[in-house]
């Protein structure tokens, strides 16, 4: 298509924001075929956006440079992805003129180039009358992400109902979305207090944009309060500091730190019961060393939040919930109070080591099988993953203390102290090479992607030095507190130990040993993973299996070894099962 016929295309097509004021939403018009061949990628697609419309966004939005601009944008051999990126960040030099083309492509734009560009212009520059050209696009399945975040920083209220609006499909959450959207909105306190908001129902990111479209904070604030509003409000905090996301949503929340101390203040109303020391306890933990720790405190308040759950929580109202259950207890009862007693103690009543770093395992409320026991590292007291990587928790403590991988020797080791929750592929790793250097240890050279969750460049780290002493110090005491495990854990660690030292255990039966610890769906279960090796140079895929041990109160260590002990005697084919 030459330049003129695309001019002529674009001319007499509708815009997209017209196709949005009619409420349609999938139904959009073919866009005209983008210029052929692969594209420009990284600093030079960048270069090319710069160079091609940094001039024309400084001038005035006259038809005929609205005209020029829509046919640089058609012919721009890059992702629209990358002429939104350097809408966001390029200088410009007139921003009144770039507001006003910004505001004209919205409106005009008849495919979704040029529309992107005005709605990252208006991220950047938009102020409250473009609200409701941004609403508009925000119904157009192909622009609701980009326009939401135009939203987000003129009315986040709105921007909340719109994510919602676009996302949520669940028939759990659906109908408060639906409740939020009418009009009248009904009583906003009742329908929190009757959202299932449990792990499994409600996700990161949905947590964060209920917070904000029923004005949590707020909400928290006013009297009478509602024990069972509190209780709601601690599982939407505890949820949006899931890393089990592509980013930590509390982070992003505006509210946060004033709707956590709004709770933490008026959570002696609270019933001293099992469910809610372990959701209080869960927001101790991020306030601790989670991401809720990098939450812009005033100086002493996230500390005095902490002094006053801990106050809370060691209360005699509440102290009995932390005593240890019968022996004759179900194994998962067992587990949560263990994890009660153990992640109470180290948040409340631990001393923090001498050095500058620290090693922490904890987890949220084990009940919550969506999260996971993790390693986290605090130097000079921040904690180190969430707020120099973010993408993920750090790995489970069987990776770093088990094996020994952060012991610092003479030779350099590169270790990856955490991976994205959605693998490394996708959005990347954190590394960092351990060296001991006389009487000190280093950590250098780290690799991790080239931008923070937010979009923001990612701040050069600089190489961390610690008393080698200190750091060993550290290293044994974190290894040899082994009490955040749990029987079914202890006993897969003993087993994945043993079986990784005695090969023929599984060889004899023509079988590779893969990997032994609790069970991912059931965690009061060991579960033994192995693979047939198959014939030499036979073709087709190899068989795996996985041996199931149900907890049965017996000492992790008898179980074990009585594991071995069948191993050694019988072929395990015959009594494990498929994955």
């Amino acid at each position: 298509m030459s330049a003129q016929e695309e001019r002529t295309a674009l001319t007499s097509r509708p815009s997209l924001y017209a196709y949005a004021l009619r409420g349609t939403s999938d139904a959009l018009p073919d866009e005209p075929p983008g210029p052929e061949g692969p594209g420009l990628r990284g600093p030079e697609a960048a270069a090319a956006v710069r160079a091609s419309l940094g001039p024309l966004l400084a001038g005035p939005d006259t038809p005929e440079a609205l005209d020029e601009l829509h046919r640089r944008l058609a012919e721009l051999p890059v992702l629209t992805g990358h002429v939104v990126s350097v809408a966001l960040s390029m200088p410009l030099d007139d921003e009144a003129a770039a507001r006003a083309i910004g505001r004209r492509l919205v409106r005009t734009g008849t495919t979704r180039r040029p529309v992107s560009l005005g709605l990252a212009l208006l991220r950047r520059l938009g102020e409250p009358e473009d609200v409701p050209s941004i609403v508009a696009l925000s119904r157009l399945r192909r622009l609701s992400r980009l326009a939401v975040t135009a939203l987000e920083r003129l009315d986040p209220r709105t921007a909340a109902l719109r994510w919602l609006d676009s996302r949520i499909r669940e028939a759990e959450l659906r109908p408060l979305v639906d409740a939020l959207l009418s009009d009248p909105v009904p009583d906003i306190r009742e329908l929190l207090i009757r959202q299932p908001l449990a792990a499994r129902s409600i996700g990161p990111a949905p947590a964060r944009r209920v917070a904000e479209a029923t004005g949590l904070a707020g909400l928290l604030a006013r009297d009478p309060v509602d024990p069972r509003l509190l209780a709601q409000a601690a599982r939407l905090l505890v949820r949006m500091a899931s890393q089990q996301d592509y980013e930590a949503e509390i982070l992003h929340y505006d509210g946060a730190a004033a709707a956590c101390e709004a709770l933490v203040r008026r959570a002696s109303v609270l019933p001293p019961t099992v469910e809610h020391a372990a959701v209080l306890l869960s927001l101790a933990v991020d306030l601790h060393s989670g991401p809720t720790h990098l939450l812009p405190w005033r100086d002493g308040q996230r500390e005095q939040l902490l002094d006053a759950l801990g106050a809370l929580l060691g209360s005699p109202a509440w102290a009995g919930l932390f005593a240890a259950p019968a022996a004759d207890a179900p194994p998962a009862v067992r587990r949560r109070a263990a994890w009660l007693t153990y992640t109470s103690d180290r948040v409340f009543r631990a001393p923090g080591p001498p050095g500058r770093l620290r090693i922490e395992v904890l987890s949220r409320d084990p009940a919550d099988l969506t999260e996971r026991v993790e390693t986290r590292f605090l130097i000079d007291g921040r904690p180190l993953v969430p707020e120099v990587f973010g993408r993920g928790a750090g790995h489970p403590p069987e990776d770093f203390l088990d094996t020994g991988a952060l012991r610092a020797t003479e030779e350099p080791r590169e270790v990856q102290l955490a991976e994205a929750w959605c693998t490394e592929g996708c959005c990347g790793a954190l590394y960092v090479t351990v060296v001991r250097e006389g009487g000190t240890v280093v950590w250098r050279d780290w690799r991790r992607p080239a931008r923070l969750p937010s979009g923001a460049p990612a701040p050069v780290l600089p190489a961390y030095r610690f008393d080698a002493a200190a750091y060993d110090a550290e290293l044994a005491r974190a290894a040899g507190d082994e009490r955040w495990s749990w029987p079914a854990r202890t006993t897969g660690r003993l087993l994945d130990a043993a079986l990784r030292k005695r090969p023929e255990l599984l060889a004899r039966w023509d079988a590779r040993f893969h990997w032994a610890g609790a069970d991912y769906r059931d965690p009061d279960t060991t579960a033994v993973w192995f693979r047939e090796t198959g014939a030499p140079g036979a073709d087709g895929p190899v068989s795996q299996f996985v041996w199931r041990l149900p907890d049965d109160g017996a000492p992790p260590d008898e179980r074990a070894a009585a594991a071995l002990d069948r191993l050694g005697r019988e072929d395990p084919r015959g009594y494990a099962g498929p994955p």
